[in-house]
């Protein structure tokens, strides 16, 4: 793979970066009106949470068939598409008269998103390539900052009354017209003639796929609990407990704007072995200490620890001799978003019988897990 100088390349890494960031945005507003969703539609909390799996099922069955497509099409013109229909897609969530339809709308929505993941990550890894240096953290931090973003302002449109269909009909138009001036400066990526078109995880596939499997498991552990963490065993107050997932967040943000530079200079194993027991050292702070803000300095711990895990995985992903990136991302990924979607129910049923705390210490467990799988970072096209 030839390289390239990084002005010739500015165009292209600038599109990514609105990429992730639109990501980022849209999927946060839709999460951050879920509650004027429910009342909506007169839901109740069990039949809300059947309706949301309808998500989670179109995000795994896009996974296989958009490494598919970008093995045949390349991934220009699938992000393109993907993106395009992950913005069309999110007034049909208000739209929706009933559970059934916000469900199927869910599943729509859940598999434009996954494709416009897994996608605009291989164009990523493409632009990295012909880079001298790591640059995949960034792309990740704008993603997370996009979601900082899309979560103020559904917050700010629930506050000032605005429903839930007009929002999302503005996020969509301004996303949607971002993204089509975005794509014109995409790379071209020619498909491979030959290789396979999907492939299951094994070898060191398996191992990216474990790594990204423990921290999504991870992240989605603290996405759910941290609040409830903070309210039941620390005792705090709502609005303080909420603060754990936005110190998390913003400890994501601030490490992956940081993270380029790191993995740079420490390499990407240092880097993962040190996140594993970062990740950890987190969650052992939240588990010792009676003080809130001790435990908030936890969360922080684990935000650093996480932030760079699924770039350097997905950058490693892409360097796998003999499959093509987007093939490649696609299976470990979907180990990771089985981590992510999984991690709060099975904590869910492991808290009763046990603890939340006992739950959060076998989270740490797979934090160190992450450690001793790091080597399988070291790869070389």
């Amino acid at each position: 793979m030839s390289t390239a100088a990084p002005n010739q390349l500015a165009p292209a890494r600038k599109a990514i970066y609105v990429t992730f960031f639109i990501c980022g945005l849209v999927l946060a507003a839709w999460v951050s009106r879920i509650p004027a969703i429910k009342q909506q539609l007169g839901l109740n909390a069990g039949e809300l949470g059947l309706v949301l799996m309808g998500g989670p099922i179109g995000l795994v069955l896009a996974m296989p068939l958009t490494g598919w497509l970008i093995a045949r099409w390349g991934s220009r013109p699938v992000l393109a598409w993907a993106a395009m229909s992950n913005c069309a897609a999110l007034p049909l969530l208000a739209l929706a008269p009933n559970g059934w339809a916000l469900g199927l709308a869910l599943f729509v929505f859940g598999f434009a998103n996954a494709a416009m993941d897994i996608a605009m990550n291989a164009q990523a890894v493409e632009v990295e390539k012909r880079y001298t240096r790591p640059i995949m953290s960034s792309f990740h931090a704008l993603f997370s900052l996009g979601g900082l973003v899309g979560a103020a302002l559904g917050g700010a449109a629930a506050a000032g009354g605005l429903a839930p269909l007009p929002f999302f009909a503005w996020t969509a138009l301004v996303t949607g017209l971002l993204m089509l001036a975005a794509t014109r400066y995409l790379l071209e990526v020619r498909p491979a003639a030959s290789g396979p078109r999907f492939v299951w995880p094994r070898g060191v596939l398996l191992g990216l796929g474990l790594i990204v499997f423990c921290t999504g498991l991870g992240e989605g552990a603290v996405a759910d609990w941290s609040a409830v963490f903070m309210k039941h065993e620390m005792g705090t107050s709502e609005a303080v407990a909420a603060l754990a997932f936005s110190a998390f967040s913003v400890a994501m943000v601030v490490g992956r704007l940081s993270g380029d530079a790191l993995i740079h200079r420490f390499g990407p194993v240092a880097m993962a072995r040190a996140g594993g027991l970062l990740a950890a050292s987190g969650f052992i702070t939240t588990l010792v200490t009676n003080r809130p803000e001790v435990a908030m300095l936890g969360f922080v711990l684990i935000g650093l620890g996480y932030c760079t895990l699924f770039p350097l995985v997905f950058s490693a992903a892409g360097r796998v001799p003999g499959v093509q990136p987007g093939v490649a991302l696609a299976s470990v990924a979907t180990l990771g978003y089985l981590g992510f979607l999984s991690g709060p129910p099975l904590i869910g049923l492991v808290a009763p019988v046990t603890s939340l705390r006992v739950s959060f210490m076998a989270v740490a467990g797979l934090a160190v897990l992450i450690s001793l799988l790091a080597g399988l970072l070291q790869v070389k096209k």
